[in-house]
């Protein structure tokens, strides 16, 4: 089965901070989302020192739909375009946490955050900026804003059914 919607590969590196004050065991945040160029699909750590731990976490398709558009337009009307990664700790290893999905649209960041998910964002490179500048112009057109007349100057029993 093939898909016609435009997407792009993509790979999730994660940095662990271990115990960064006296509160926590760990520490977690996205570092980087980076093209994956045939990285596979197993994550790798690509350094560790006791303390910094930075692991790739490759295999991650971000698709873009036309119902997201609005999405995809207040990502990159915000004057600073991000990928938004949804990432989970592991319940039975604390020490381990792992990137879930990978979004460029604002509104599924939104709906993860509702649904209690975390969610970190790092920036979107220029070039891909484009892409979803180039899909966006295409496939969105913003809802017309329609002026809200004051409840002044509507009959009397209109005035409560607003």
């Amino acid at each position: 089965m093939t898909t016609d919607r435009p997407a792009v590969q993509v790979a999730v590196v994660m940095e662990r901070e271990a115990q960064p004050n006296r509160w926590e065991d760990w520490r977690f945040r996205i570092v980087d989302v980076v093209i994956d160029e045939g990285f596979g699909t197993e994550a790798r750590v690509l350094r560790d020192d006791g303390k910094l731990r930075r692991t790739l976490h490759p295999a991650f398709s971000v698709e873009l739909f036309d119902d997201e558009g609005e999405g995809y337009y207040l990502n990159l009307s915000s004057g600073a375009p991000v990928w938004f990664v949804m990432w989970r700790v592991d319940d039975e290893d604390p020490s381990q946490a792992r990137p879930e999905a990978v979004s460029v649209s604002y509104n599924e960041a939104g709906r993860w955050l509702d649904a209690q998910e975390r969610v970190d964002n790092v920036p979107l490179p220029l070039p891909l900026c484009g892409w979803l500048q180039a899909y966006t112009d295409e496939h969105y057109r913003p809802e017309p804003k329609q002026r809200k007349r004051p409840a002044s100057f509507l009959p009397p029993d209109k005035r409560g059914a607003r």
